[in-house]
């Protein structure tokens, strides 16, 4: 698939199964997100892979989180379905360092989004569907430490990532620009 095919027929598939990327393949999806524009070369970002038995963890820290911020039970039950969704899920931590007045802190986080959008592309490319997801469990205590967060860390995705049961035909859909572009 080239390219533009690819940025133009991405959709996120919530539905994934065996196989995730081997190892050779994760090796891909990391490079490609080592390599989105980074002003000040600073690498604002680290990344979890989650898989197998960490699956449950992960569940177990989700469902801490709501509990935690008092979210209610349709989050619980979202936090424990969410690692039963994919059988890989990786975790995007932005680490944002806040006294680099050259790199202002949302020009880190937007490097971070980018590095996981690349990693989304990379995965479709290698034939992976994925989706990315967040929610308010993002700034849970006990999910942060077992990421190893720092106090200006933010997590910021977990990309989800699998194979599609069915393939969907996706054709390149043209969107009406008018509304987002204009010319000076």
């Amino acid at each position: 698939m080239d390219a533009l095919t690819l940025l133009t027929s991405r959709r996120s598939n919530k539905k994934l199964f065996a196989p995730a990327p081997s190892k050779a393949q994760l090796e891909q999806i990391f490079q490609a997100a080592l390599h989105v524009p980074d002003h000040g070369k600073l690498q604002p970002y680290r990344f979890v892979v989650i898989e197998k038995e960490g699956l449950t963890q992960l569940g177990d820290l989700l469902k801490n989180a709501v509990q935690e911020f008092n979210l209610g039970e349709e989050r619980l039950k979202k936090a424990e379905n969410l690692p039963n969704r994919a059988p890989m899920i990786i975790a995007v931590i932005a680490k944002i360092q806040k006294d680099i007045a050259k790199v202002p802190v949302w020009e880190q986080m937007l490097t971070a989004g980018c590095a996981t959008y690349a990693m989304q592309l990379a995965a479709n490319a290698q034939g992976f569907d994925n989706v990315w997801v967040t929610g308010p469990w993002v700034d849970g205590s006990d999910l942060r430490q077992a990421f190893h967060c720092e106090n200006s860390d933010k997590i910021v995705a977990f990309i989800m990532l699998g194979t599609a049961e069915e393939k969907i035909n996706r054709e390149s859909k043209q969107i009406n620009l008018e509304q987002f572009v204009s010319y000076l």
